[in-house]
Order: C-alpha cells, then sequence, then structure tokens
C-alpha cells in the first residue's frame, strides 16, 4: 500500500534556527530517507520551495483564478513529502514517527487511492 507522508513546518521559524541546529536537523533528514531507501519503502521524495513561490489556481463561474501564495492561510505550511510503500497504515505511522519533521511540526500520513 502506498502513503504520501506529507511534512508540514512552521516556514517563519526557519530564519531564527543556527546554522549548526540546521546542519544537525538536514544530516537527520538524510538519515532518514537512507533508511527508507535500505528498507525499501521509499517510492520518492522533494522538499519544496517556500510558499512565496507558491501560485494557487481555481476556478469560479468558468474563469480561472491565479493568486500568488499557497491557498490556505495556516500555522504550519507544507514543506515537502514522501511517498512509501508499506504493507499498511501501521508502518506508514512507524516511519512518520521517524521523520525529523515530527519533531518541529506535523507529518500527515494519508493513504494514496488506486488509479482511476
Amino acid at each position: 500500500m502506498q502513503f504520501m507522508l506529507l511534512n508540514y513546518v512552521k516556514e517563519a521559524e526557519f530564519p531564527s534556527i543556527p546554522p549548526d541546529e540546521v546542519e544537525r536537523w538536514f544530516g537527520a533528514y538524510r538519515a532518514y530517507v537512507d533508511a527508507m531507501a535500505q528498507a525499501g519503502v521509499l517510492v520518492s521524495q522533494n522538499a519544496l520551495k517556500p510558499t512565496t513561490t507558491a501560485t494557487s489556481v481555481r476556478v469560479i463561474d468558468g474563469k480561472t483564478q491565479v493568486l500568488d501564495g499557497p491557498y490556505a492561510e495556516s500555522r504550519e505550511q507544507l514543506g515537502g513529502y514522501h511517498l512509501i510503500e508499506v504493507p499498511d497504515l501501521d508502518a506508514a505511522i512507524a516511519w512518520a514517527a521517524r521523520c525529523p519533521t515530527a519533531l518541529h511540526g506535523t507529518v500527515e500520513v494519508r493513504p494514496v487511492r488506486d488509479p482511476l
């Protein structure tokens, strides 16, 4: 079964994190991704650029609206994802709990639908 691990972080706090803490966090992240790859569960993963680079699109009454920035205002912003393939939700939760993001933000675990 495939699950998307969505990493939500407090983007505004990044500039105040000391460089040595940032390096430690990225090291923990690299180790986490390596562990998933070695376990054979990692399908895909990537970080996202800041929300200031986002563009939101919606269609209302047949007219396309393009907005700068993310669609929703929230305390935490989507910072990246990991697509994993594991036997069940319990295994996906176990991988989410190991994610460094869980220490500073939130990791949402969501099953991926079968193709239509």
